[in-house]
């Protein structure tokens, strides 16, 4: 039961410092530039859009990005991407900044919106 413990605990742990260092933005300031006119990208596939997304995002999925990245609109329109869990949200964004996008905000997964 100890061991179970520490193997939960060290996962959280590394859960949260992996959110905060890899440039996660937090929902207040994401619904911020959503607000301002910013982009709600959603990068998970067409069926998991079709399942459930939040209200006003796009579908792009990450395989995608790259190609459909003029969807978005011009490159100094913000952007907010989310995903499931975040890592397919961190690769569109990392994709999205070196596109030339200036202001890329990853979410990580859905419900952290």
């Amino acid at each position: 039961m100890k061991v179970l413990f520490w193997v939960v605990l060290v996962a959280m742990v590394s859960f949260m410092l992996y959110s905060r260092f890899a440039g996660k933005t937090s929902s207040t300031d994401a619904r911020a530039l959503v607000a301002a006119g910013g982009a709600l990208v959603d990068v998970r596939t067409p069926a998991e859009f079709a399942a459930g997304h939040v209200d006003g995002a796009v579908n792009i999925p990450v395989d995608q990005i790259e190609r459909r990245a003029s969807e978005i609109g011009p490159k100094d329109r913000a952007v907010v991407v989310y995903c499931a869990s975040g890592m397919r949200s961190a690769a569109a964004a990392s994709t999205l900044k070196r596109l030339g996008f200036t202001t890329v905000a990853d979410v990580g997964g859905m419900s952290s919106y």
